[in-house]
């Protein structure tokens, strides 16, 4: 080797040259490396900088009756920055409750149960039990989600439905650690007391109108041998009442106004509207964020601590498909990538479904006359003016629940009555004078599931509830339908009562009453337990007790679908209970509890009343 160098020496001015072009070309790929690392490094870090300018600690996709109570709970602490992101539009105009009386005035509800500008519209399959009908599914897409389009009513549910979701693997969600958080949430206008709240955001009321319907009502059911219950969200749920409703001082309070309208003016709170999430982003298992579309542009968002799903019973299942959580089989199907094969995302899916019984009255008392084109401009004109009249109330002011039948341990069957009739959801006008119960199973064995229909976020997912598929099912409605006949039947009618509409007096075998349910039967647009809480050990179960989704980090879901069986009674005040609970789950405090609480059980369970 010396040998050589020596040699190259030898003839210096030509090799000088040679040395001196390798030792630029070597010199300029050194610069070339250099710069091309320092720009990624530039680019980078420019990437990291935009990604945390667009960071917030928590994402919470969905401002329905759980988002909106996060965005609030979560954004108490000034440290904690919350991006809310809504698919649907303000549930205000020009700031303007009044402009949107269509959403706050309680009684123009039915209006919203049929534009599509507040509503996903969703349908089901043909429903292969009920005559191959497609049933109609309205749900929330607007601030406060289903609290601004749904009836209002303020039902907790049993605590035996609580304590069965403890069995069922949600361990920390019996009655006892559950009730603290109703009460949280709530300012009873009757003020509190061991069951009532008396501080919350959450305001709570009773109809105001007295009505002589309402009072027969509840007469004909004690007439019947039912017990009158003065607060059925208290002591005993079982027998008829007076219910509570979620309206005050003659307006909708929603989940919008309870909790959002209130942290809206916080700095660390952020909120958009008009905005569809279609993927939750993910490094590995790891969720960093989600994607959005909003004015026709694509847009990521990132969460340094955790993204929350508040999307609903239908939404937040679809969330998760549509970004590769779900059964694996069927996402490879689609062509999505598999971030983590949880089979029980979609399944599970719960509703009630419910009839209306419908009786001609004899005397003009009615909601009937109230529909005629003056006496609305009149009701409107009065609630734009003072929220007070028959324009500050939904009407469904009275209720109850029974047992279907001796031995069953708690309600299973819940009635509504309104002095009024209603077509097809309130899409056709009333034809007469007449008044109806809605009244349906609570706890029915007929379970469904949902599934993707393609990889677009802008298609619905296919909706199969399965109704009435079961031989109990059907039982239950036969029972409904002539429990509620005799409640009909009694004195306290008998100066309002005409000919039974519906089903109608031609109808009175099981097998022409399984017939008028199997056509007339509807949700009662309570779709519920599409991601299943339960213990991690359970193949079914999509979020574990402290609402994380199982085999991912840093993502919960918190709503109804996390329920893991449907409660006794509307699911509003559940859901909103769910996420205050969560709410202190999330900050890491212990939850509230309240032992020894007194619930209502039957003398006896050998008989039904």
């Amino acid at each position: 080797m010396s040998y050589l160098m020596k040699g190259l020496k030898c003839h210096s001015p030509v090799m000088h040259k040679v040395a001196g072009s390798l030792f630029k070309a070597h010199t300029l790929k050194n610069t070339l490396v250099i710069h091309e690392q320092q720009f990624r490094i530039s680019r980078a870090s420019s990437q990291l900088s935009s990604e945390k300018a667009n960071s917030y600690n928590y994402v919470i996709v969905g401002a329905g009756s759980a988002g909106c109570v996060l965005a609030n709970r979560l954004t108490e602490d000034p440290q904690s920055s919350v991006l809310l992101l809504e698919a649907g539009p303000r549930d205000t105009l020009l700031g303007s409750k009044r402009l949107l009386w269509k959403i706050h005035m309680p009684a123009a509800l039915t209006y919203n149960l049929c534009d599509e500008k507040y509503n996903w519209y969703y349908h089901t399959t043909a429903q292969r039990h009920m005559d191959s009908r497609v049933m109609y599914w309205p749900r929330g897409r607007v601030w406060g989600g289903s609290s601004s389009l749904n009836a209002m009513v303020y039902i907790r549910g049993h605590a035996e439905d609580y304590n069965r979701w403890g069995r069922l693997g949600a361990l920390g969600w019996d009655y006892e650690r559950c009730l603290p958080y109703f009460k949280k949430a709530q300012t009873h206008e009757l003020g509190p007391d061991q069951y009532r709240g008396g501080n919350g955001p959450l305001h709570v009321s009773r109809g105001k109108t007295n009505h002589p319907l309402h009072r027969a009502f509840l007469e004909a059911a004690q007439q019947a041998g039912y017990p009158f219950t003065d607060d059925m969200n208290g002591y005993q749920q079982e027998g008829f009442g007076w219910m509570d409703m979620t309206i005050h001082r003659g307006q909708r309070w929603s989940t919008a106004s309870a909790y959002l309208r209130p942290a809206i003016s916080r700095p660390n709170l952020s909120v958009a509207e008009k905005t569809l999430v279609t993927k939750i982003l993910f490094q590995g298992t790891k969720c960093i964020g989600v994607e959005y579309v909003k004015n026709g542009q694509r847009k990521k968002v990132f969460a340094n601590k955790e993204v929350i799903l508040s999307g609903g019973a239908i939404n937040s299942p679809q969330l998760l498909m549509l970004s590769g959580i779900g059964n694996a089989d069927d996402l490879k199907k689609l062509g999505i990538p598999v971030v983590c094969h949880l089979p029980g995302v979609g399944q599970n899916l719960q509703d009630h479904l419910e009839v209306y019984v419908q009786q001609k009255c004899t005397k003009p008392i009615t909601l009937y006359s109230a529909q005629k084109p003056l006496n609305m401009v009149r009701i409107g004109l009065e609630w734009l003016w003072k929220f007070t009249g028959e324009g500050a109330t939904a009407h469904l002011e009275t209720g109850g629940f029974i047992r279907s039948e001796p031995g069953v341990p708690y309600p299973d069957i819940q009635f509504h009555f309104l002095p009024s009739q209603v077509i097809d959801h309130g899409r056709a006008a009333s034809t007469m004078e007449a008044y109806q119960v809605h009244v349906g199973p609570m706890r029915s064995t007929s379970v469904g599931w949902l599934k993707l229909k393609s990889s677009d976020p802008n298609d619905h997912p296919i909706i199969e509830p399965n109704y009435l598929s079961t031989e109990r099912d059907i039982w239950e409605f036969r029972q409904c339908v002539k429990l509620t006949r005799e409640i009909f039947a009694q004195k306290a009618f008998e100066k309002f009562r005409g000919p039974e509409i519906q089903p109608g007096n031609h109808v009175q075998s099981d097998k022409e009453i399984d017939a008028f349910i199997r056509q007339k039967a509807d949700s009662a647009y309570h779709p519920s337990c599409t991601c299943k809480m339960g213990q991690p050990s359970d193949s079914t179960a999509v979020v574990d007790p402290q609402t994380k989704v199982i085999g991912v980090e840093n993502l919960r879901v918190v709503d109804a679908s996390i329920m893991p069986s449907i409660i006794t009674g509307n699911l509003n005040a559940p859901t909103i209970m769910i996420a205050e609970k969560a709410a202190d789950i999330i900050k890491g405090l212990p939850s509230l509890e309240e032992e020894n609480v007194p619930v209502y059980k039957p003398k006896t369970l050998e008989t039904q009343r």
